[in-house]
């Protein structure tokens, strides 16, 4: 076989290994939906540690119009809403979808939308703010990611990220390849049976240069503490957390 075929060979298999591991996402979310949904207001990592620090990189929100991406049951954008702001949502999950038009009684503001794909449905300079809570970590290459959200932000607009922190999944996924970009997989137990859930592990530059190289400035960075109200609901995780952190929260302002 030659050269070329056997590039051509490692590409398709790369994209076909890609696309399982987006299927076996979206199949866990799915899975996860109603549960997921039923937990959010007060599941403690996302109610008490990532959504009040994540938010308040968000800042003064009335008036402005943000874009949730991947937006999960709808609680981010309910919060925004609640405090002026327009949102439209997406999510690859058609249940997490449906979950989102239901919560914040909006069917015409959420749909069904793969992340990693170009967001055509915006002209340029649409948003103030771009939100991407907790979900770029399963998307390998950023870059298109970042580009599209510098396209369809106004001039000076600002993106805001939260994902989980590099050092604690270096750690948490006992790597031994730090400095690459690695497909992982964990076992979530906390919505009802077990459920593995595959994503990308990579070191804090590769979190960082999507940006920087794409058209933007990091504006912020925050590693994370949980809100007191997370000790009542999980004190383990809570003592955890005020010694290392899980999640990294940073804010990014376009050039």
């Amino acid at each position: 076989m030659s050269s070329l075929k056997i590039k051509a060979t490692n590409l398709w298999g790369r994209e076909v290994n890609k696309a399982t591991t987006k299927a076996r996402i979206l199949a866990a979310y799915e899975k996860i939906a109603e549960r997921y949904h039923d937990l959010i207001d007060h599941k403690p990592h996302n109610a008490y540690y990532d959504r009040p620090n994540t938010l308040k990189l968000l800042g003064e929100v009335e008036g402005k119009s943000i874009l949730d991406a991947a937006c999960g049951p709808g609680k981010y954008a309910e919060a925004l809403t609640n405090k002026g702001a327009e949102v439209i949502g997406f999510d690859l999950s058609p249940k997490m979808v449906a979950f989102a038009q239901e919560r914040n009684q909006n069917a015409d503001g959420f749909f069904v939308h793969d992340l990693t794909n170009p967001l055509d449905m915006f002209e340029a300079e649409r948003f103030d703010r771009v939100l991407c809570a907790l979900a770029l970590h399963y998307i390998e290459d950023w870059n298109p990611v970042v580009t599209e959200f510098h396209r369809v932000l106004k001039k000076e607009g600002e993106v805001v990220i939260s994902i989980e922190h590099p050092f604690f999944e270096y750690n948490y996924f006992k790597s031994k390849k730090y400095f690459e970009i690695e497909e992982v997989s964990a076992i979530w137990r906390g919505f009802g049976g077990r459920v593995t859930v595959p994503s990308y592990r990579r070191p804090l530059l590769e979190c960082l240069m999507p940006f920087t190289k794409n058209g933007f400035y990091i504006e912020e960075l925050v590693e994370p503490l949980p809100v007191k109200e997370f000790e009542k609901y999980d004190p383990r995780h809570y003592k955890e957390l005020n010694e290392f952190p899980a999640f990294m929260c940073f804010k990014a302002r376009k050039k």
